[in-house]
């Protein structure tokens, strides 16, 4: 459909404005899947939260609350930006945006289907890396400009925890990327058509995955790990000063995070858009065939969203000394291992299925 699209476009005008046409109608695509995705996350999580809780949740706005969202979203954007006195106003400004673009930029490169990918290069793996480390840059100049001492140790807490847990994120997915042999996205994802990663490399890929877990929820800044915000020591942490629009930045590039760590999950352990097969059961296979691939890329991130939902509202906030012992004292030592007995068993040929 793409390619017809683009043929159709260049035959009937100059290839620079075809191209100015399709980057546009691209990101348009981005910035409406990014409220959409991050509408339904903010329902998602109020709902498991209250379906742990024993209540019901939004219950008003719609059918079961479904409104709910949308009503915050309209009432987010007429808010008032509230003016401050002593502050950098050009840094205090430029921080949503930062933190903004970076989860953008990770969205982008996500394939949420057969085809379904915006930029696809052979290095989509360290690009990918390499923009999630902005949104850290975005965070610290928000507490740091807001002039408050609350914004201020929000900031510092974010900062060493964010650049800590990027270690674990980014060794763990280099194990991944040594096993697949590529850094290229869809041919890592294609690689899986036959046996996910996560049950063809062995005990490497489930310690690998479950560190992932763990260091993609701190570097998301969700509970038990959210120490930058902790409501009941700094009030919001490093945004407790933005209002209006400005705020609902923030909040729109928490949750589409959790989604963007939940997705580099689902492509690097549990096959993209592949479906789930067993050998030799043809019909079986057939039928998991026919789902689009679209529809089991976002069943394995929702479930591995969930996973990290049920984190926040299960475990108590850790101190910020357990925190960085955690990744300084156990992950770290833990990836690295790990990441020399992958090495071996691909050294060896100790998988399931060929490449």
């Amino acid at each position: 459909m793409t390619e017809w699209f683009d043929h159709l476009l260049n035959g009937c005008m100059p290839g620079w404005l075809a191209t100015t046409i399709e980057c546009v109608l691209v990101g348009v695509g981005i910035l409406l899947l990014y409220t959409v995705l991050a509408l339904f996350y903010i329902l998602y999580e109020r709902k498991i939260c209250a379906y742990f809780q024993c209540r019901l949740g939004p219950n008003r706005v719609g059918p079961w609350g479904l409104f709910q969202s949308v009503a915050d979203m309209f009432k987010m954007l007429v808010k008032e930006l509230i003016e401050l006195k002593h502050i950098d106003k050009f840094l205090f400004a430029l921080a949503p945006y930062l933190v903004i673009i970076a989860s953008m930029l990770c969205f982008a490169v996500l394939p949420w289907g057969n085809g379904l990918q915006i930029i696809n290069f052979n290095i989509g793996i360290f690009f990918l890396i390499a923009c999630s480390s902005i949104g850290v840059l975005g965070i610290l100049l928000a507490g740091w400009s807001s002039n408050n001492k609350f914004t201020l140790i929000g900031a510092l807490r974010s900062g060493a925890q964010m650049v800590s847990y990027e270690l674990s994120v980014g060794l763990s997915i280099l194990t991944m990327v040594a096993f697949a042999g590529t850094m290229d996205v869809a041919e890592i994802v294609e690689k899986q058509a036959d046996h996910w990663f996560i049950f063809s490399a062995h005990i490497p890929a489930i310690i690998a995955f479950v560190i992932y877990l763990i260091a993609g929820t701190a570097e998301t800044n969700r509970g038990p790990f959210d120490l930058p915000e902790a409501e009941s020591e700094l009030t919001a942490g490093y945004h407790t000063e933005y209002s209006g629009i400005h705020f609902g930045f923030f909040y729109l590039a928490e949750y589409l995070n959790l989604f963007v760590v939940s997705g580099v999950a689902t492509l690097m352990f549990f096959g993209g858009w592949m479906p789930f097969r067993i050998e030799g059961w043809d019909g079986f296979n057939e039928i998991m065939g026919y789902i689009p691939s679209v529809v089991w890329f976002l069943m394995k991130a929702f479930v591995i969203s969930f996973i990290i939902i049920w984190f926040k509202w299960t475990y108590p906030r850790l101190r910020i000394d357990q925190l960085l012992s955690l990744e300084w004292k156990y992950l770290l030592p833990i990836n690295l291992v790990n990441l020399v007995l992958m090495v071996i068993i691909i050294w060896q040929g100790w998988y399931f299925g060929s490449f």
